[in-house]
């Protein structure tokens, strides 16, 4: 089939945009309007002019506040913030375009990243909170190899941080290196599933997930229900051993879930015909504990342990969660 050939109205106004694109990439926001306000002189219902000029009158007005921040760390922090709220914005919005997106996203973390460096400090004593931050800042801007460097230093200076983990994961995933990621990932939801920012995400290994997730969980709940399912789908399937250490933190961790889970069970309403009780406050050490017991069996698989103490594991999480455990052996 032959590709509909533009009309000189539409061939105008997509010259137009890519003009806008680019200054928006530079955070020339005043001009950008100019030409978004001509384009709609050309045509006032073309969906991707009037998105962007929306877009484009959002930042002006945060780029106007951004004055008032004082502080390398605050201004740095000041972006960040205001992507989320834009990215609530957005979700308002109907077909934004990709690259209109993608360009304020670059000159949105290329002013965080601007700030944040400067706060680098003595390369011989970094400060993995800075390293972070800076790491997340390359990635969003699509310079992964450069992001993947700086977070491995700060996964090294803060080896059990879930969050620095997490976007390293999102990273390898990102350049296809998906057995490190899966292990990333893994590490960062077992370590601290709540602290992980799942605004700052952009694997499509993760992406499926909270979108299959939503289907089933309040957003309140979804985070602390991935590690549980990123282990029935697959996602979560490269394991390892535990060292004696951790098998040690790992068996104390459980027993004092299971017994947040029973005080949870004794005062929750009648909950969901899975046998979950009904509130997220309630669902938590239930996920949390779900997804303790699969590390425990995956360490006993790894390990060679004896059957019978699979089965034990398998049979608690049978009476907490039938729905979860028939999902889990089938």
């Amino acid at each position: 089939m032959m590709e509909r050939q533009l009309t000189f109205k539409e061939n105008e106004i997509m010259q137009i945009l890519n003009r806008v694109y680019l200054r928006l990439k530079e955070g020339a926001f005043p001009p950008a309007i100019e030409e978004l306000e001509r384009a709609l002189s050309i045509d006032f219902e073309y969906t991707d002019v009037v998105n962007a000029l929306k877009c484009a009158n959002f930042w002006l007005e945060i780029e106007q506040r951004a004055a008032a921040v004082e502080g390398d760390y605050e201004r740095g922090e000041y972006y960040q913030a205001q992507w989320r709220v834009f990215s609530g914005f957005v979700s308002r919005m109907e077909n934004v375009s990709e690259r209109c997106l993608f360009s304020l996203k670059y000159f949105v973390f290329g002013k965080a990243l601007e700030h944040y460096s400067a706060l680098a400090g003595d390369p011989d004593n970094p400060d993995p909170e800075i390293l972070l931050r800076i790491g997340r800042c390359h990635k969003i801007r699509g310079n992964f190899e450069g992001a993947i460097n700086i977070l491995e230093e700060a996964s090294r200076l803060r080896r059990e941080d879930a969050v620095i983990l997490a976007e390293l994961a999102d990273c390898y995933s990102l350049v296809n290196e998906t057995r490190a990621a899966k292990v990333f990932f893994r590490e960062a939801f077992f370590l601290d599933c709540r602290g992980v920012e799942l605004a700052y995400l952009e694997s499509p290994l993760i992406q499926r997930l909270v979108a299959k997730l939503r289907e089933r969980f309040s957003e309140a709940e979804i985070r602390d229900w991935i590690p549980v399912y990123g282990t029935i789908y697959g996602l979560f399937n490269v394991k390892r051993e535990l060292r004696p250490l951790e098998l040690g933190k790992l068996k104390q961790a459980i027993y004092q879930l299971e017994k947040d889970v029973e005080q949870a069970a004794a005062g929750a309403a009648p909950g969901r015909a899975s046998g979950r009780p009904g509130s997220p406050a309630a669902t938590a050490p239930v996920a949390r504990l779900i997804n303790h017991y699969f590390w425990l069996i995956d360490h006993y698989l790894a390990s060679g342990e004896e059957r019978p103490k699979i089965e034990e594991v398998l049979e608690r999480i049978k009476a907490l969660d039938p729905v979860v455990f028939k999902e889990y052996t089938n």
